[in-house]
């Protein structure tokens, strides 16, 4: 134990090395079950680009999977974060309590698409919050019985995956999980709205009376699934129904939080508001913040000791979303989401006016995806969309691919993307599509 403590050891495990040194590494220090989709290790990184332990330059179209909404290593995040590493960096916010926790949770409350007064409490990861999320559900009805969707993503702990609507690789050998999860078709332009309705009717028929379900929790672009818009009647239709019987409306705003579709959340588009939300990802300009926020009397149902964390909301990491906070509004990072988002969906559409490889192309906002499928059958051509990522990784480009049947190529860009790098990386994806 105490050898690999020795300076000259830990010299050794942090000096540069070649991608191909650090991949022997990786595969002798840690398991296979943390997939890792890229053959090269990260040097250093500023806003859009990043280069390789040996100096290859890529522009990045995944963005931590959109966690870098103001992109890498902003100038007033990074200052934020190092005025607070000077200060403190933990104390447990349930033990020493600190200002900034408040005034961040002020500043989502303030903006968020909730009706009436809201609380905010922190956590760490996505899956915490939506997990978080589901007990204070069941905390304010008294009910257990949750609804989710397929196709859906909302993390891999153990209750998240239950909640996950897509079996490889997230559930596979990991059961059984939680009781009373039930799914229904996602309402999108995959599946009607109708479906959806006789889903949930087969479910209050056969599986749970409405008046057991405590929740039904949503993506309103599902991220993971394929960058699937909810359809706007599905969501109306999803708040009368929870309003007939008692049920509260969880938008998981993981993903499409934080001006990536065009607006602050998602939810603006649809003209109908949650009972409770969860952010995470571009909350926090990388550093490990999420959120769950909700009408302030549902968020009082569970009783003190019941949430929180040792690192629930990190001083670091609250530094951080205030200087994300401040980014948004002052480079009007929502507007520019639009900008971004219109003319990457142009370049696509008219790829695909000329490729019958490339079915469906969707976006809201800048959160923009286009399907890849065999021509002659529209089947889902998952190879293809792997053909099309590498060869973007080829010519420097990073892509990220996503869907149930793993065929679709999702845009994560920064949208603090510099307007000639976004240039350049359409330039090589109308090369590469063509």
């Amino acid at each position: 134990m105490n050898a690999i403590l020795k300076p000259t050891a830990l010299a050794a495990s942090t000096s540069a090395g070649t991608n191909a040194e650090w991949h022997a590494r990786r595969q002798a220090a840690t398991p296979r079950g943390v997939a890792v989709f890229g053959d090269f290790y990260i040097s250093h990184a500023k806003n859009s680009e990043f280069w390789d332990v040996e100096g290859r330059r890529f522009i990045d179209f995944a963005g931590g999977i959109a966690v870098l909404n103001t992109g890498h290593v902003h100038p007033k995040v990074q200052a934020a974060i190092a005025a607070q590493l000077q200060r403190f960096t933990h104390t447990c916010y349930q033990v020493v309590p600190y200002a900034e926790y408040v005034s961040l949770a002020e500043r989502i409350n303030a903006i968020v698409p909730i009706s009436g007064p809201a609380k905010t409490a922190f956590f760490s990861t996505g899956a915490e919050a939506v997990e978080n999320a589901i007990k204070i559900a069941r905390s304010y009805t008294k009910r257990s019985g949750v609804i989710a969707f397929g196709g859906a993503f909302h993390g891999r702990s153990l209750f998240a995956v239950a909640l996950t609507g897509k079996v490889q690789p997230y559930k596979a050998g990991f059961g059984p999980f939680a009781p009373e999860i039930y799914h229904a078709p996602f309402p999108c332009h995959c599946a009607s709205l109708d479906e959806t309705k006789h889903a949930i009717e087969q479910l209050f028929k056969c599986d749970i009376e409405p008046s057991r379900v405590a929740a039904i929790i949503f993506e309103p672009v599902q991220g993971e699934g394929g960058f699937n818009p909810i359809q706007k009647e599905a969501v109306q239709w999803l708040r009368k129904l929870c309003d007939d019987h008692g049920i509260l409306l969880i938008a998981d705003e993981v993903q499409t939080g934080f001006a990536r579709t065009g607006k602050m959340f998602a939810m603006e588009h649809y003209g109908v508001t949650p009972d409770i939300m969860t952010l995470a990802k571009s909350m926090a300009g990388g550093t490990t913040l999420s959120a769950v926020v909700g009408r302030a009397d549902v968020m009082d149902a569970p009783n003190p000791g019941g949430l929180g964390g040792t690192y629930a909301g990190n001083p670091l990491a609250v530094a951080a979303a205030h200087a994300v906070l401040d980014v948004m509004a002052e480079e009007k990072l929502a507007d520019r989401a639009n900008v971004l988002g219109e003319k990457l969906l142009g370049r696509l559409k008219a790829a695909a006016a000329k490729n019958p490889k490339m079915g469906d192309v969707r976006g809201l906002g800048a959160m923009v995806a286009c399907d890849f499928v065999n021509p002659a059958t529209g089947a889902p051509d998952a190879d293809l969309a792997k053909q099309i990522q590498q060869a973007a990784l080829k010519k420097g480009l990073l892509l990220l691919t996503c869907g149930v049947y793993g065929n679709v190529i999702r845009f994560l860009f920064p949208l603090t993307i510099q307007n000639e790098v976004f240039e350049e990386a359409l330039t090589i994806l109308d090369a590469v599509l063509a």
